[in-house]
């Protein structure tokens, strides 16, 4: 095992930042009250859980009473469809219901997992396709809009490959059409600029592990005029959206960490941009490479790229040794044996898709380390094309 630890799996978490921790710390044992309490322990934890809500709503163009705080991103996507589609099928079997609800083929699994379970009970679910990187025609969108359409959920970047999706334009499809748009922006959040008043977002996931804030701390953000019912039932909480006693200590987090990015987004989109672009130069002289996803609407934190003749595990594993951290996929569903449905979907074969890596920059790399990484990730390709059953000359 190496004496190096250069972390590149950013999309699946983030290190929490020295400055998120020293603001919890204070409410896991001062200032502990419950905020529904009366007393002054209770109403310190309720400025604080106010105060952080109208950070995060700033953050995004939003008015404060449309955050509603979950336990995670996956909360707040399940949230946002189930919400709005029981919101309009109340009473199942009656007449000139909404029923329709339409995605695309490369969601995060919270979403297209969502959408496959309303599926099962006679929601009526239209897949959209996207091109070969991975981008959604919002002429698709629209021409996939009927009466009964009540929902468009897009995914603002997608997880995997990195594709930034035209959701403003989506977004004013959906308004014209009075339908109503959730993007999960779980791999956007503080990574890029995000106005929902400006994009016509009607609902908006997030996620603070994503961005140096803790894990188990969300929201979803509801504008104020969407029809929303509770998926979990209880005292109430959260305007009625999400009961259960709020996370106060992950909410202060969050509120921190959205600070922290509001002030370093430009600075290091230019920082990290340079980097992913020299490792990527160097790894595309690799033969037998090819970088998924979109060259140009793509975060500048991803580089997915595959390799013929490798076995995505086996290299990461192989890099694991060689002190780098990396990704086959999605975190979420990396130990499937399945292909990945987001590089399927943008036409890679099996076997191209599972020799692929996803690596993910994030404030602690440092452009000193990109030879090394670009050297040991040719030297461990090299090594098991050797002993690859696809004979080839590379």
């Amino acid at each position: 095992m190496s004496s190096k630890r250069i972390y590149l799996d950013h999309s699946a978490t983030t290190p929490v930042a020295e400055e998120v921790i020293e603001a919890m710390e204070p409410y896991f044992s001062e200032k502990f009250g419950n905020p529904s309490s009366l007393h002054s322990f209770g109403r310190e934890s309720r400025d604080a859980l106010e105060k952080s809500r109208k950070q995060i709503a700033d953050f995004i163009g939003a008015r404060p009473s449309e955050i509603i705080f979950t336990g995670v991103g996956t909360e707040a996507d399940n949230l946002a469809i189930m919400g709005v589609a029981f919101s309009e099928n109340a009473a199942f079997g009656t007449k000139n219901q909404r029923n329709h609800i339409i995605t695309s083929k490369i969601e995060h699994p919270a979403v297209r997992e969502t959408c496959k379970y309303l599926e099962k009970r006679g929601w009526k679910i239209t897949w959209l396709d996207v091109n070969s990187e991975g981008l959604i025609n919002p002429r698709d969108v629209e021409n996939a809009i009927t009466k009964e359409t009540i929902l468009v959920t897009i995914m603002h970047v997608n997880n995997e490959i990195g594709t930034i999706q035209p959701i403003e334009e989506i977004g004013k499809i959906c308004a014209k059409h009075k339908v109503y748009f959730h993007t999960d922006a779980v791999q956007s959040y503080g990574k890029i600029s995000i106005n929902v008043k400006k994009m016509n977002i009607d609902l908006l996931s997030a996620s603070a592990h994503k961005i140096y804030g803790p894990k188990g701390i969300g929201f979803l953000y509801v504008h104020q005029d969407v029809k929303i019912v509770p998926i979990t039932h209880g005292g109430g909480h959260e305007t009625g959206l999400r009961s259960g006693t709020e996370n106060i200590p992950g909410i202060v987090g969050f509120a921190k960490a959205t600070e922290l990015a509001s002030k370093n987004m430009k600075s290091e989109a230019e920082r990290i941009g340079k980097m992913k672009d020299k490792l990527v130069k160097e790894l595309l002289k690799i033969p037998g490479s090819r970088i998924n996803g979109s060259k140009d609407q793509r975060i500048y934190v991803n580089i997915n790229i595959s390799f013929e003749g490798v076995e995505g595990e086996a290299l990461l594993l192989r890099l694991d040794e060689k002190g780098i951290a990396v990704s086959t996929g999605s975190a979420c569903s990396s130990k499937s044996l399945e292909p990945s449905p987001v590089l399927t979907a943008i036409g890679l074969k099996p076997e191209q898709a599972h020799g692929s890596l996803r690596i993910t920059f994030g404030k602690e790399n440092r452009e000193e380390d990109i030879d090394y990484i670009a050297e040991q990730i040719k030297n461990v390709v090299g090594s098991l094309r050797k002993i690859s059953p696809f004979k080839k000359n590379w």
